[in-house]
């Protein structure tokens, strides 16, 4: 019997030219920026190298689709987000920032694959699943805009100090304490999702 070849895993490598043309090395074709979108959306990983210096640009390239899908309507990122996220480009706390998306981002998509197994599996119930996608997403939503105020450079309130009992401006332990009560409610919505997740499966 002949062995089914596993499929290649491997990163597919892509080289972007002075002309600003993409191509692809595995297909030996051009390819647009929509074809690499559609290549995340598969699954398929690629590494994206400038053809004359051979340095990483993946990172950039990947900025450019999200420009490009967010100019074509599907704006996924609230503008306080991306106020925030400019925002600590250069601060001291910037680099908890990757790690903490990562991560959540993570949560989320497998609290998305769950939800559509649910559906999938559910004899009419895509209704219901579906509700309860929404309610995901709200939760998700809520608990990562509190996380990210508490990244923010910015002073809280919107006249731009932080409320204050006195009329005065809170002091460092009052900030202090006021984040170790935010990262707590943060640990407890997180708890909870994961506790219906593990319901869901």
């Amino acid at each position: 019997m002949a062995e089914i070849a596993a499929p290649d895993t491997r990163p597919v490598i892509v080289k972007k030219y002075a002309n600003r043309r993409l191509y692809n090395t595995e297909t030996s074709s051009y390819v647009t920026l929509e074809d690499l979108a559609a290549m995340v959306r598969q699954g398929r990983d690629f590494t994206v190298s400038d053809a004359k210096s051979g340095d990483d640009i993946t990172r950039s390239v990947l900025t450019q689709i999200i420009v490009e899908e967010e100019a074509k309507g599907t704006n996924l990122l609230p503008i306080p987000f991306l106020r925030q996220l400019i925002g600590l480009y250069g601060d001291s706390m910037g680099a908890v920032v990757p790690r903490y998306l990562e991560a959540t981002m993570g949560h989320f998509a497998r609290q998305q694959e769950g939800v559509r197994r649910a559906a999938e599996n559910a004899m009419g119930g895509f209704g219901g699943a579906a509700h309860a996608f929404e309610e995901i997403g709200k939760q998700n939503l809520a608990m990562f805009e509190r996380a990210m105020s508490l990244f923010s450079p910015f002073p809280r309130g919107g006249n731009g100090a932080a409320p204050h009992p006195g009329g005065g401006q809170p002091s460092s332990a009052e900030e202090v304490e006021a984040m170790r009560e935010e990262i707590a409610t943060l640990r407890r919505e997180l708890a909870e999702l994961r506790a219906g997740e593990a319901g869901q499966a």
